[in-house]
């Protein structure tokens, strides 16, 4: 138990890297006011008997509380070392504690010590998901609204458990998401052999490891050295092409070649064109029958993963009133991810606490785009234009039809819980 300088963009406060809003205000909103816990590698039981690996951290205080769950197969350990890593995209778990929410950082089945076989982003992944949601929402700290974080392929599970319908899940924040994987693996048909390659390895490398070398020793050094305000603020633009460098050169060492190599030969050689291994693997159509609220979000620069998978998800989610867009101008999602985490309190805190935020009012979609003298998005706090360059679609969405775009009118939304 510590209490410990909350996150955020106040005096006093571990400033935030990155823009935090849409250029909006928001009012209401919960305030840094409890201290934290953790709890380290919690094994989750999952309905197979598998048991999945979790860190949680939660107030201090008595009481229950929402959850927030990110999952990925990316360290959980190292969500909190504050390196400029594209494998670092949990959340800020500084942030959200204090502001009375638990932070669930989870390692997907067969990575970084949760049992099982990777099985990469299949029927399996989303039963998983789904049990952890529910397990999350059972237990005496939560008070059984769940919602889920984080970016990439945190956002990604978002939307995998988002298909299974948990009843406790309550919101979703996804920013930079994928819906058909083979869209990110294959460019219009030709293998994006340069980053699925050495990511897979890299799974490999990372899941070979565990608190020894994430926890201990250097990794305590350097969690003190990247804390330091000055190096921190240099990671506001984190170069893109370096971060995927770092992330070849941890390819390169050693791993067990189960089940990695033949993950690796699935996605490359097995299954060179659609088929129904891939089909398995495409969300598109299990999202027809989501109603979840659903803030979706995402960097008009990500093309070679993830915009194509944002406009996706718009569409598959067409039918749902609860849905709001985000597109963010470069650099707006740096690592470690922190940003947009304002803009994701007021989505929490409308639909997870029932607090009157002003997160749905206004237009559905909100989109930044350069103005003649700003090459960056706003950056948070005082340091914001007084005219940021933000933009809005009509307050009816637009959905992306067959290539050309068209106007609905939103059902009937849905109720957000009731604050207590």
């Amino acid at each position: 138990m510590a209490r410990f300088k909350a996150a955020g963009v106040e005096p006093g406060q571990r400033q935030l890297n990155g823009p935090q809003t849409t250029g909006r205000q928001y009012r209401n909103l919960s305030t840094a006011l409890h201290g934290t816990t953790r709890e380290d590698n919690v094994p989750i039981p999952v309905r197979d008997g598998t048991q999945l690996m979790a860190d949680i951290h939660r107030p201090d205080e008595e009481g229950r509380f929402p959850a927030l769950l990110a999952a990925a197969p990316y360290p959980r350990q190292l969500q909190d070392l504050g390196a400029p890593a594209a494998i670092i995209e949990a959340g800020a778990s500084d942030y959200w504690v204090p502001r009375g929410y638990a932070h669930v950082i989870a390692n997907l089945r067969g990575t970084v010590g949760s049992g099982g076989v990777y099985t990469f982003f299949d029927e399996q992944e989303r039963k998983d998901l789904f049990d952890l949601v529910e397990w999350i929402a059972e237990q005496p700290w939560c008070d059984g609204n769940v919602g889920m974080i984080g970016i990439s392929y945190y956002a990604m599970s978002q939307l995998e458990a988002a298909t299974q319908r948990p009843p406790h899940l309550g919101a979703l924040f996804p920013f930079n998401v994928t819906v058909q994987v083979r869209e990110a693996v294959y460019h219009n048909g030709l293998l994006n052999e340069a980053f699925v390659n050495p990511w897979i390895h890299a799974l490999g490398v990372l899941s070979a490891h565990g608190d020894r070398l994430y926890r201990k020793g250097l990794s305590r050094l350097l969690r003190r050295f990247f804390a330091i305000p000055a190096i921190h603020r240099r990671f506001r633009q984190a170069d893109a092409v370096q971060v995927h460098r770092r992330l070849r050169l941890i390819s390169r060492f050693g791993h067990d070649a189960h089940p990695w190599n033949g993950l690796l030969a699935a996605v490359a050689t097995d299954h060179p064109t659609r088929d129904a291994w891939w089909d398995e693997r495409d969300l598109t159509g299990l999202l027809a029958d989501v109603d979840i609220p659903v803030c979706l979000g995402g960097e008009w620069s990500s093309v070679p993963l993830h915009l194509t998978g944002l406009f996706e998800a718009w569409d598959a989610l067409a039918h749902n009133p609860n849905v709001r867009m985000a597109m963010l101008g470069e650099h707006s999602l740096p690592w470690p991810w922190e940003s947009m985490h304002i803009e994701a309190l007021a989505w929490f805190d409308y639909w997870l606490k029932g607090r009157d935020t002003g997160i749905l009012e206004g237009p559905t979609i909100r989109y930044w785009l350069p103005g003649p003298n700003s090459g960056a998005p706003p950056t948070p706090g005082p340091r914001l234009p007084p005219t940021p360059p933000w933009h809005s679609a009509p307050t009816a969405p637009l959905r992306p039809t067959s290539g050309r775009a068209s106007v609905v009118t939103p059902p009937t939304a849905r109720t957000p819980c009731q604050d207590s």
